[in-house]
């Protein structure tokens, strides 16, 4: 479903990407993780499109995402959800009006239509009954759930999440992760998961690819992961003070 090959990004001096290489199968969920800072967010944005690679390849399907624009661009697109960090809920919109917004984009269906798909997704969340409730109006946790209904709009066939449990406590965490693996059972697609949240991503991972100084420095599944003679994936999964990572 997904190819990167020998990717690398430069921000002025400094290198975030360097020769990264991997591949991601249809059907999975797959979490890259790595320090804050550490380039997961900008590995997604090339995974979406939104970033291109100074050198190397980001295939979705087979297609050179570089090779793409406009319409072409925009037909990939709709293949894939994204939840931001943070959410990214439009204030102004409504629970409603959020999930509604790709679907009036990019779908000829009527109004009437859209609202019904949009508090169908919003029920997939769990949240029934609070379509008409603005951003400011939720907590943390529900914003979330929003994002995630917004991201299931179109029935993607993958599903970026970035940071999807930055700034919640451990029970609404846990209750966001709850609810990825469901909606990944319920459908079947591609999720991609960038996160920090060690306890969280093992729990629903398929594999785990940790990023360091620009590579992924290991890959495997959860029991791989915690077992991983790499130095840098010891400490980061212990969350030791002692090691590569905090002798940078």
């Amino acid at each position: 479903m997904i190819e990167v090959k020998a990717v690398r990004k430069r921000f002025g001096d400094q290198t975030v990407l360097d020769g990264i290489t991997f591949s991601i199968a249809k059907g999975t969920v797959t979490s890259i993780i790595g320090r804050s800072g550490g380039g997961k967010s900008v590995l997604l944005k090339h995974l979406v499109g939104l970033e291109t690679p100074d050198s190397g390849e980001v295939l979705i399907g087979g297609e050179n995402l570089s090779l793409l624009s406009g319409p072409e661009l925009n037909r990939l697109r709709r293949r894939c959800g994204v939840l931001f960090q943070e959410g990214a809920l439009f204030d102004y919109l409504s629970a409603r009006e959020n999930v509604a917004f790709p679907l009036r984009e990019h779908t000829k269906l009527s109004a009437r239509e859209i609202d019904d798909l949009a508090d169908a997704k919003l029920a997939t969340v769990g949240l029934a009954g609070h379509e008409t409730k603005f951003p400011a109006q939720i907590s943390g946790g529900m914003r979330k759930r929003v994002a995630l209904a917004r991201a299931l709009a179109l029935d993607p066939d993958i599903v970026f999440f970035d940071e999807p449990t930055a700034g919640l406590d451990p029970i609404t965490k846990a209750a966001i992760y709850e609810l990825i693996l469901r909606t990944h059972r319920e459908r079947v697609v591609t999720y991609v998961i960038a996160s920090h949240d060690i306890a969280g991503v093992f729990n629903i991972s398929d594999e785990i690819m940790v990023l360091w100084q620009g590579k992924i420095v290991a890959r495997g599944n959860p029991a791989q992961m915690r077992d991983d003679p790499h130095p840098a994936v010891r400490q980061f999964v212990s969350g030791s003070l002692k090691g590569p990572m905090t002798d940078e």
